[in-house]
């Protein structure tokens, strides 16, 4: 028994804020006195759902803060991570329920980590999709902690960890909604950069949410110190993985490789490229080399879901899927076909990512061969999935991120520096608009081809967008498809057909930025 009184346990609960003297008025009087033993005053407390066992255990300890963040009471602790607590809370005026992740009390003192923190849900609250978990509101003061939808669920690790392994289709259905978060995020130029078990929520009804998509947003820090990757324990993994493949800090084929990690895992039930803390183990080659094949592992996957895996998890960063978009599409597409109870072995030509089986279907001969295309655009991620999609099309494409510079340029050679100019919007916003009209409006580069990328939520820019049989507009999400019509007609009217082309509608990409 708590060394306790009623009487202190209602005053601590007074001077927590979670009761006023009116309400504790009102349970002496239910009561009859006050002259009630501690479990009966705390047993009345629980009924009456005036306080949870969280707040009742903290106030017992002597507990004096912690219960509320913001406007928002706390009820109770969800879970502990190594860098932040989260807890389901409620909205003190609305009873919304949310979640509360607040950074974990020796970091508050570190000016770095609150920064880092609080930029972390600044990056997070311009996510809006049902695969992302939203954050609603940044609280920096007096306590730095994010609001947060609360899912009714457990992450993917407690999932497979009761479960052991989940069938082929609950596998996939997982990833599904893992890809098409990440095809979401990759529109506003962000990859994750901490995929894992324990960032994938699994909702009562089965449904895969992201959480901590906050490192695509830090990585600018990265200027600051040459290997920040590989002591940031949140990254480390990627860094071990990017060292061994040989690629770029913050690659957004990384985000894939850990995708199809994450699906092993599930259909198998372990980890392929294991778990550890030992930093490393987790920076070693040999870790991401040494990969058992998935039918090794467990030889009742499906062939066709096995290649797929295999595929995302290959060293060569250029055999895996270019994009989220085109994994996304490949992995419903598989997932239609196991649904359906097709378990033979996929053709050869099946194993190809959709991007590269569209190439195959295209000679560049007919398409960007001798077209130059400028691309207007500030987003260095943005920059190479433009880049990568239209040269694998013929095409010679330069990037600029000053839409002056990039127009300015045409002062020098305009018969040399390109067959059409691209400007991006999302991020530059009314620059990039105001360039494409001056674009349009110079003697020297009237006539030649433009494309102006547009979000639908920027409506003042489409209604000041000055087009043209030759000045197109073209507005998000955007496929290559969309934007490989529009070049056609542009530069290549002669391959023009009334026919819908053969490609995939796999070939998103997150253009109008």
């Amino acid at each position: 028994m708590p060394e306790i009184t009623a009487e202190q346990l209602s005053q601590r609960m007074q001077d927590a804020g979670l009761l006023d003297s009116r309400q504790v008025e009102s349970l002496w009087a239910e009561l009859g006195t006050r002259e009630v033993p501690y479990s009966d005053f705390s047993s009345l407390l629980l009924r009456k759902e005036l306080v949870t066992n969280y707040q009742l255990d903290r106030l017992i300890k002597g507990e004096k803060g912690g219960y509320f963040y913001g406007g928002y009471k706390v009820l109770y602790l969800v879970g502990t991570g190594t860098f932040a607590r989260v807890y389901r809370a409620v909205h003190m005026e609305s009873g919304r329920i949310v979640a509360v992740k607040s950074l974990r009390k020796r970091f508050r003192d570190d000016r770095s980590m609150n920064e880092q923190f609080i930029r972390e849900g600044k990056i997070g609250v311009q996510l809006r999709h049902p695969n992302i978990v939203p954050i609603y509101e940044v609280v920096e003061q007096p306590s730095p902690c994010l609001i947060m939808e609360f899912v009714e669920g457990r992450n993917l690790r407690e999932f497979t960890r009761v479960r052991k392994k989940l069938s082929p289709v609950e596998s996939l259905r997982v990833a599904v909604d893992i890809l098409s978060g990440l095809t979401y995020a990759a529109t506003l130029g962000m990859t994750h950069r901490d995929l894992k078990m324990s960032n994938v929520l699994v909702t009562s009804r089965g449904k895969g949410k992201l959480v901590d998509f906050g490192l695509a947003g830090l990585q600018s820090l990265k200027a600051n110190s040459a290997n920040a990757e590989e002591t940031n324990p949140r990254t480390i993994d990627y860094a071990g993985l990017e060292r061994a493949s040989g690629v770029r800090n913050n690659d957004p084929r990384s985000d894939l490789f850990f995708v199809g990690v994450i699906l092993y895992n599930m259909v198998t039930g372990v980890s392929p490229i294991g778990e550890t803390k030992d930093r490393l183990t987790r920076l070693s080659s040999a870790r991401y080399q040494n990969i058992k094949p998935v039918n090794h592992a467990d030889p009742s996957v499906p062939p066709r879901l096995a290649a797929f895996i295999m595929r995302s998890i290959e060293l060569d960063p250029e055999k895996r899927f270019a994009t989220a978009a085109e994994m996304y599409d490949d992995a419903k597409r598989i997932l239609a076909r196991i649904e359906a109870g097709d378990t033979s072995e996929p053709d050869p030509a099946e194993l190809l990512p959709t991007a590269k089986k569209a190439a195959e279907d295209v000679s560049p001969d007919q398409e960007g061969q001798n077209k130059t295309l400028m691309i207007v655009e500030s987003k260095t991620e943005m920059q190479d999935v433009l880049r990568d999609r239209l040269k694998k099309y013929g095409y010679r494409v330069l990037v600029f991120s000053d839409p002056r510079r990039a127009i300015n340029r045409f002062a020098e050679d305009v018969t040399q520096t390109a067959d059409c100019v691209i400007f991006c919007t999302q991020f530059l916003g009314a620059p990039s608009l105001e360039a494409f009209n001056e674009f349009g409006s110079r003697e020297a580069t009237k006539d030649i081809p433009a494309v102006l990328f547009v979000d639908p939520k920027q409506p003042n820019l489409i209604k000041a967008a000055q087009l043209a049989p030759h000045r197109v507009m073209l507005q998000a999400p955007l496929k290559v498809r969309e934007l490989r019509e529009a070049l056609r007609k542009l530069l290549r009217p002669e391959l023009v057909s009334e026919e819908p082309t053969a490609e995939t509608p796999a070939e998103a990409t997150p253009a109008a930025e």
